[in-house]
């Protein structure tokens, strides 16, 4: 009896597998993938912490201008005259200018160290203590969560508890004092992006604003001086600004 040899099975393309070749080309090709991406979610994940900073960083100055408004954090002019701007007086003929209400590294210098008279903690629980208290120390296991603010008064001279303007930097918990500190050096916000870069510029403030503060002895009047203009209707009924007398 003849005995049939068994064929052996034949094997479709699909149960073949790759070669070695081919998987270190894929390999290859993948990473290469990664690498051309990955500067794009570095950035944009910096980008997400750092905004995520400055936001926290509004917050505590939106907090702190609370707390003076309600008496329940010092004023910097309590400190010291020294944190107080003076403002000229506004009238018809030399009328409040914008730059005037704004602070600047001439009116406001940036602060030395961490024990200036003009120097706040916002800790990360949410409470406000002025440096020169023996308790007000930052927590230096989570300095994302602290911030330095920097306030001073801006009062018309010759006018006495009928209010103020604050003006406020906001400064990252982690900023090095032992470097010089950056701020605005005109009215134009020409401080460099507290956003530069992958970790952001820590020398510079998160924060930059001033805000008015009155009080239950505030006049209109009192407002008009440090704004510097008022505004008034004619005869024909149309409105338009004037400096305060």
């Amino acid at each position: 009896m003849m005995k049939r040899k068994l064929q052996p099975p034949i094997r479709s393309s699909s149960d073949s597998g790759f070669t070695i070749i081919e998987s270190l080309m894929g390999i290859v090709v993948v990473a290469i993938l990664l690498a051309s991406i990955a500067p794009v979610l570095v950035m944009s994940t910096a980008i997400r912490v750092q905004s995520r900073r400055i936001e926290k960083a509004t917050q505590a100055a939106n907090t702190f201008v609370d707390g003076v408004k309600t008496g329940s954090i010092l004023a910097p002019g309590e400190y010291s005259e020294d944190n107080k701007i003076p403002l000229p007086a506004a009238t018809i003929t030399e009328p409040r200018t914008l730059d005037q209400n704004l602070i600047n590294l001439t009116k406001m210098p940036v602060p030395a160290t961490q024990n200036d008279d003009d120097l706040y903690l916002f800790k990360k629980d949410g409470v406000i203590c002025h440096t020169s208290e023996s308790d007000c120390e930052k927590d230096a296991t989570n300095p994302f969560e602290e911030f330095y603010i920097q306030a001073r008064q801006m009062t018309v001279t010759g006018t006495q508890n009928d209010g103020y303007r604050l003006g406020i930097r906001v400064y990252r918990g982690d900023v090095d004092f032992s470097k010089t500190l950056l701020a605005s050096e005109d009215d134009q916000k020409t401080v460099e992006s507290p956003i530069t870069g992958t970790l952001g510029n820590k020398q510079a403030p998160a924060v930059e604003r001033t805000v008015d503060i009155g009080n239950r002895n505030t006049t209109f009047q009192a407002l008009c001086s440090r704004l510097g203009m008022g505004q008034i209707t004619n005869e024909d009924g149309t409105k338009e600004e004037q400096a305060c007398q």
